[in-house]
């Protein structure tokens, strides 16, 4: 097969997408196909590449002189790429399936989903409206609504409502948990808990919605779950499974994209001590949540646990990390399935979407 694998982008999460890549790489190392290696700088240029490993990881791979500026063509007789020569001439390369490893804007939020499929191409991962739903944080709690699951208290300001009624806004953010604190504040699309902040008393509370408006025009503040940070695998189409629960214990006071990716002490762990059907109710709500929101191929969907509150539903995760870090591939390991049965099925779960 020709397979062409994308990263980088233009998103706050660029490296990550990198390393991500890499590890995706090697999965498919031994299957024999042609691979086609997509970067996409922080300025929203695509390259084929052929760098090593090492220098995608780096960001090296920008500095190759034998990068060729590549696009996927919008038309699906073309079904693949275009690439450039040096004098700007085109040639179509066509491409079986397309593996978007990328995150945040861009890559997870359904833009670059609805080019692989105006271009006909099969891709893995979530398409255009699972995967826009599920970016944005407000849309995905309402539709998560109708399975029942509970969720933290939250409200939603927009940019435009902040600027016009600034007053009415904060007042409404500091009444979501009664009055209480911590809240948490943070983009209502982002990923990898990026422009997120911890509000311990009021008057920390203008600040924190303005940096997240930063990153997005919508904003969540939503009450502080006190609990555990548990995890689950999705893999599937129509008949979707889920992983063993996964838990994280996060070096920071919260695990936020320094926490993840930057601080060694965090930990991902499959936990032996949850109370009897908790495991079970968290991975039963991962696949009806999966199905509600429409997702394909795969997902994470994230939870808090406590014995006071219970199962809280936080979020789903459409292009989860595949760092060596990342809990989405160490989920499946933890099952038996390792990084190269893992690409053969999102592969095949991408065809099979696809009608191919």
């Amino acid at each position: 097969m020709k397979i062409a694998v994308i990263f980088g982008g233009q998103s706050d999460e660029h490296e990550v997408s990198r390393n991500s890549a890499v590890n995706v790489l090697k999965s498919l190392a031994g299957r024999g196909d042609e691979i086609f290696q997509i970067g996409i700088t922080k300025e929203g240029r695509w390259y084929l590449t052929d760098a090593e490993l090492v220098d995608i990881a780096s960001g090296e791979w920008e500095k190759y002189a034998s990068n060729r500026q590549v696009c996927f063509a919008c038309d699906p007789v073309v079904h693949g790429i275009l690439i450039l020569d040096r004098n700007n001439a085109a040639t179509a390369e066509r491409i079986d399936c397309a593996i978007p490893v990328l995150h945040g804007d861009h890559g997870e939020d359904g833009e670059i989903q609805g080019v692989f499929a105006m271009s006909g191409v099969p891709f893995v991962g979530p398409g255009v409206k699972a995967s826009a739903n599920c970016m944005d944080k407000s849309v995905a709690k309402i539709i998560a609504a109708d399975t029942g699951v509970k969720m933290a208290k939250y409200t939603v300001i927009t940019r435009h409502e902040y600027d016009k009624h600034r007053q009415e806004a904060l007042a409404r953010a500091l009444s979501v948990d009664g009055g209480r604190f911590p809240l948490f504040v943070k983009p209502s699309s982002a990923g990898s808990s990026v422009g997120v902040t911890k509000v311990t008393e009021a008057n920390e509370l203008a600040a924190a919605i303005e940096y997240a408006f930063l990153f997005d025009e919508k904003v969540l503040v939503e009450e502080m779950i006190v609990g555990r940070e548990l995890e689950v695998a999705v893999l599937g189409n129509c008949e979707p499974e889920a992983s063993v629960v996964g838990e994280i214990l996060t070096a920071g006071e919260f695990y936020d994209y320094e926490s993840k990716y930057n601080n060694p002490e965090s930990k991902t762990w499959v936990p032996d001590d949850l109370p009897e059907g908790v495991s079970d109710e968290i991975r039963r709500y991962a696949v009806e949540l999966y199905k509600e929101l429409d997702c394909r191929g795969l997902s994470r969907v994230d939870f808090f646990y406590s014995e006071e509150k219970g199962v809280v539903f936080n979020e789903v995760n459409t292009l989860p990390g595949f760092t060596n870090i990342s809990m989405y591939p160490q989920l499946w390991a933890a099952m038996g399935v390792d990084g190269p049965e893992l690409m053969d099925r999102l592969i095949r779960f991408a065809l099979e979407e696809a009608g191919e």
